[in-house]
């Protein structure tokens, strides 16, 4: 689904306040589901990267950022995903030759090009199948409103342009919870790009606050100039198009698309044919190239991001908190004799 423009509009209007019954009913299903729940605690290290909110604020970007830092310093890490737009249940390893988006959705495929991962909609079982496997540690991509896993650790990501949106609760509002309860389960909140949204005063020193933002690799220098047919299916497809503004592309036409479209061949087609016609490249997010039909994913560039931290050093402290069982033993250095 696309998010509603007057999720984001404040202060809240008429719609989101005839909206607020329905939201009060959201949440308290969702406390009730919580007061019942008996999470269950794993054997390794489980970091679990969420959000409060409905739609994209670059958790996945954020789960492959932790995933490569972890495996560098000799961690057997393993991804999980519930497959949020796939048919199968789980738990499953994901194959990136033999599983397709329809299969375990669009992220599980990105990760799994990192490191293992796993898609199940049971999240124990699928942490079981992920240490059976031989993981040492389990990182979530998503699943902070899911109460089925004691996690280590949680760490809640947070679009510094639309931050908590107008603050009412789904359908009202873009919330899945109270921010002040999604605030009380994690360590600390990742704040994505410039704080326009005011997080930082929202969060006023209860966590703390990791800042970074998401730039393109360096290999998506080659758009600087050129004509480009943008599209995305994501949670928020402007942001892409303002990459590409950034990157100093030419964005001749732009397409958005509901969050993990599935794009069909004759719809793929039509977008290369206008591009043709508008003498542009058709460039597309990374999360939606695995979405193409395969037949049609070489006609279509995919701009790849990647998340740079403000501060490596405290990243590096909030993952410690719970890494340091499992990281390998720092050898004393060598001494060696130079021969004179």
């Amino acid at each position: 689904m696309r998010a509603p423009d007057f999720w984001y509009r404040m202060p809240a209007g008429p719609l989101a306040a005839a909206l607020a019954p329905a939201a009060w009913a959201w949440r308290m299903v969702t406390e009730r589901r919580w007061r019942q729940a008996r999470p269950w605690t794993p054997p390794v290290p489980v970091i679990c990267i969420g959000n409060v909110v409905a739609g994209g604020a670059g958790k996945t970007p954020v789960a492959l950022s932790l995933g490569e830092r972890l495996a560098a310093r000799g961690v057997r890490l393993h991804f999980l995903s519930r497959g949020h737009g796939g048919s199968l249940a789980g738990p499953v390893r994901v194959d990136p030759d033999r599983h397709t988006a329809a299969d375990v959705g669009d992220e599980p495929l990105l990760l799994a090009a990192a490191a293992p991962a796993w898609v199940s909609r049971d999240r124990p079982a699928g942490i079981r199948a992920a240490v059976a496997a031989g993981a040492t540690a389990v990182v979530m991509d998503d699943g902070f409103q899911n109460p089925s896993v004691a996690k280590s650790l949680s760490l809640l990501v947070v679009d510094g342009r639309r931050g908590f949106g107008n603050g009412f609760i789904i359908p009202a509002g873009p919330l899945r919870e109270p921010v002040v309860s999604a605030l009380a389960r994690a360590y600390a909140v990742v704040l994505m790009g410039p704080d326009e949204a005011g997080v930082g005063a929202t969060v006023g020193g209860q966590r703390p606050v990791l800042r970074a933002h998401l730039k393109p690799a360096p290999e998506a220098s080659a758009l600087a100039g050129r004509r480009v047919l943008a599209f995305a299916g994501i949670g928020h497809p402007q942001r892409f198009f303002d990459t590409l503004h950034d990157l100093g592309a030419r964005v001749v036409a732009s397409r958005a698309f509901a969050d993990h479209h599935r794009y069909g061949t004759a719809e793929v087609d039509a977008l290369l044919r206008q591009a043709r016609v508008l003498d542009a490249l058709p460039v597309t997010t990374v999360k939606d190239a695995v979405r193409i039909p395969e037949e049609r994913r070489a006609q279509v560039t995919a701009l790849p991001v990647i998340v740079n931290w403000e501060s490596e050093p405290a990243l590096d402290r909030v993952l410690e908190t719970v890494l340091a069982p499992v990281l390998p033993p720092v050898l004393p250095p060598v001494l060696t004799t130079h021969a004179r």
